[in-house]
């Protein structure tokens, strides 16, 4: 392990029933209701392809767009008071910058919502590479999000370690030939199983440690 990439959504910050919520007010707008199980279960990637997969030509692309602008607005007003980090990342983030272990972000947020916890955490100094949906022409599962943000840091996906919580992530990094740690925030251990890329299941960063990275990644070569 050279390197780790870092999803954000669920992964960094622990906001992913916010985004739910946001999609599920947003869709009210246009007189579609969509439950929560519904909406954890089909929405995944970047907004304006997931309303053109769930949707096909019901809307067009200036309306998908403002339908994305208006949902990511209505998630930053209400997860605002509760941004913060996982537990234990702080420290994490710290110690790898300390010991000049390079990381980047892949996220598939629009660039707004990354500006929005880097930014409202001050923690960009700790990325050498930002990575969001803006940056590349496929969402997840594509791997090319993976792939230049290891590239951000003169590396290949394969040295490198990918935090994500989703099983779509977790598809993401196989594609791209990196090992994953995933996040239960979001999904179960369980359907995290049959991927062989997956190292470790943990709820949040505070018994993950620098060491333990190595020695998985060592495990996994």
């Amino acid at each position: 392990m050279k390197g780790l990439i870092f999803d954000m959504d669920g992964t960094m910050v622990d906001n992913m029933m916010v985004h739910h919520q946001a999609w599920q007010l947003m869709l009210r707008n246009y007189d579609i209701e969509m439950s929560i199980s519904e909406i954890k279960a089909k929405v995944h990637g970047i907004n304006e392809e997931i309303l053109l997969r769930l949707y096909g030509d019901r809307f067009t692309a200036e309306e998908r767009k403002q339908m994305s602008d208006q949902k990511e607005t209505i998630y930053r007003s209400s997860f605002l008071s509760e941004l913060k980090l996982l537990d234990g990342l702080s420290l994490l983030l710290e110690t790898c910058h300390r010991k000049e272990v390079p990381m980047a972000i892949g996220s598939a947020a629009p660039p707004e919502n990354v500006d929005f916890v880097l930014d409202n955490l001050a923690i960009r100094h700790y990325f050498k590479g930002v990575m969001h949906a803006k940056s590349v022409s496929k969402g997840k599962p594509d791997p090319e999000i993976f792939i230049k943000a290891a590239a951000s840091m003169d590396l290949l996906p394969t040295d490198c370690i990918v935090f994500e919580d989703s099983v779509t992530g977790a598809e993401t990094a196989r594609r791209a030939g990196a090992s994953a740690i995933i996040l239960t925030t979001t999904h179960d251990e369980v359907e995290f199983m049959a991927f062989s890329n997956v190292l470790r299941c943990i709820p949040d960063f505070t018994s993950l440690h620098l060491e333990e990275l190595l020695a998985l990644s060592s495990q996994s070569d």
